[in-house]
Order: structure tokens, then sequence, then C-alpha cells
């Protein structure tokens, strides 16, 4: 999975689940950049090894630190994404299971989606 691939795939489920959005921008300097509201930034890295579901996981991992960071600046719950069994509690995990970039309750273990498919809130 390609970059630009994983990314629009992680974006799916900020879309779906988070109050605040990013303005994503090329910087020459940093590469893709996530820009919150409050003028913050967080440059994205892509991995140069492992399978492409750790690659997802690891973009995955990245774009959450951005969305609790905006969500807090925001005075909003810093959660994100929602447990749907725990909501407020705290945020699914990204982890590969079987080969598959999913988001995971770190309470149960249980799978909840495939990043990329959380359902709209």
């Amino acid at each position: 999975m390609e970059f630009a691939e994983a990314l629009e795939t992680v974006l799916r489920d900020l879309q779906a689940q988070c109050a605040v959005q990013p303005r994503i921008r090329e910087d020459d300097r940093f590469g893709i950049m996530l820009w919150a509201p409050d003028g913050s930034g967080q440059g994205l890295t892509s991995p140069l090894g492992g399978t492409a579901a750790e690659r997802l996981v690891h973009l995955a991992d990245q774009v959450q630190e951005w969305a609790v960071e905006a969500l807090w600046s925001e005075g909003a719950s810093a959660v994100w994404p929602q447990c749907p069994t725990h909501p407020d509690t705290h945020p699914l995990t990204a982890t590969v299971r079987t080969d598959t970039a999913v988001w995971v309750c770190p309470k149960r273990g249980a799978v909840v989606a495939r990043i990329g498919e959380l359902e709209t809130r």
C-alpha cells in the first residue's frame, strides 16, 4: 500500500468519527503535514520496512496522536477513535491481526473495525 493510499484509508476513519478535521498540506521540509485549527501541525512519516498492514498501523498511530491533541486543544473529549463499548474512557488501538490493520478495544482486545472502515458517528 502506497503512502497516499494509506493516508486516505486512515483519513476515512478520521472523517467518520472525529469532530476536528485537519488541513493537509505538503511541506518541502517535513513532507505531509496535518494542521489543526489552533495552528499546530504534525508531520507524517512512512516507515521503510514492514508489511503494508504494519505501515498502515504506523500511520494510524500518527493520525491518532494528531487527533487527540487537536481534540484536546478544542476542549473536546480527547479520545479518538472512540471505543463503542467504553465511550470517552479510552481510544481504540491500531494493531495488526492476521495480516490486517485493525482498530481494537485495548480493554477487551476485541476487533472493532478494519482501519478505514469505522462507522460514521
